[in-house]
């Protein structure tokens, strides 16, 4: 099945899935502070209980975060400023716009194709809830580049998954990956004052969104692989390791697509590793980029029920990293 870029529905993709309401007008400053406090802190009320994961508590602790932390914004009300020359060069200079769009627009057909595979109601309900916000995170960046006047190559129409489990885990670690280094990048945005405070603003909702995902994500797999056989565990172990090895290789590659006149535009898949450059005049150190991504990470999931399992990879590597960075970037001033 082959989907154009407007063509996507994700109720009639996920068979019993029925779309959020979202409130006509436009929200006043009380109700955006309420949906801003909802989307960030969650926990249920035993406290001092413990879970077992992969059991049918865990499954409804996550679905249950996942639903009640929902933020009702709409693309269509949210305010884009007026950027002054250089702050609209610095936006359409930025080598991602082409890429975060496909890529949202991969992520939401992605998802609702697992979703569809899925014979439990409330994970599939919870997975095609994450397919309507991948989609509505579309809908914010077209949104943008269209106010801003951003050129963007003519986008591909997106291909049903073959494997849809094995595309919902491509998306969803990398997903884990991108939004690491995103939220450190995102801080020294804010940081750098290079940007308007009200873009930044209008972003936040996006990025603290993208936690929810990818809190729900490291929660699905550890449910999913508790609820499996011998086999199939070692089947399902064999296809992570291979994503893994897929995303690492993809991350080494600059992704090049021709425009309408032919002409060749690159675009930085890493640029969440690599991009600290275009988003601060600060002479920031690679070491100092890790630091801020950590604290960043744990600051966004701090809010969240601690039973609930956070995405632990690329916070381990990094912190693994921290002491080895450090110590030659000191070598470095020394001489």
């Amino acid at each position: 099945m082959t989907l154009q870029h407007e063509a996507f529905d994700t109720e009639s993709l996920v068979p019993g899935y029925h779309e959020p309401v979202l409130p006509t007008g436009e929200p006043d400053e009380a109700t955006i502070a309420a949906s801003e406090a909802r989307t960030r802190h969650w926990s249920r009320k035993d406290q001092g209980k413990r879970i077992k994961y992969g059991s049918d508590e865990h499954k409804q602790m996550m679905c249950r975060m996942f639903e009640e932390t929902f933020n009702p914004y709409r693309p269509s009300v949210l305010k884009w400023p007026t950027l002054d020359e250089a702050a609209l060069h610095r936006i359409t200079s930025l080598p991602i716009w082409d890429i975060a769009v496909q890529t949202e627009g991969k992520a939401r057909l992605r998802m609702a194709a697992y979703a569809r595979t899925i014979t439990d109601p409330e994970m599939r309900n919870a997975l095609a809830q994450n397919a309507w916000e991948e989609n509505r995170h579309k809908e914010v960046l077209s949104k943008m580049v269209q106010h801003y006047n951003i050129p963007l190559v003519p986008e591909p129409a997106y291909e049903y998954p073959k494997d849809p489990e094995w595309a919902y885990l491509v998306t969803g670690y990398s997903e884990c990956i991108d939004s690491f280094f995103a939220f450190g990048l995102f801080k020294v945005a804010h940081d750098s004052g290079l940007f308007p405070a009200e873009l930044i603003d209008t972003f936040e909702p996006v990025m603290q969104e993208e936690c929810r995902h990818i809190l729900l994500f490291a929660n699905w797999v550890a449910w999913h692989r508790a609820n499996l056989n011998i086999f199939q565990r070692i089947a399902f172990e064999w296809k992570v390791f291979r994503v893994w090895c897929f995303l690492g290789m993809e991350r080494m590659d600059l992704a090049k697509s021709l425009d309408a006149e032919g002409n060749e535009h690159q675009q930085d898949n890493n640029f969440t590793v690599n991009g600290a450059q275009s988003v601060t005049e600060q002479d920031l150190s690679v070491a100092e980029l890790m630091a801020c991504c950590l604290r960043e990470n744990d600051r966004r999931f701090a809010g969240y029920d601690q039973r609930l399992l956070r995405p632990t990879t690329m916070p381990f590597m990094v912190k693994c990293a921290l002491p080895v960075l450090k110590f030659f970037e000191r070598r470095k001033k020394a001489k």
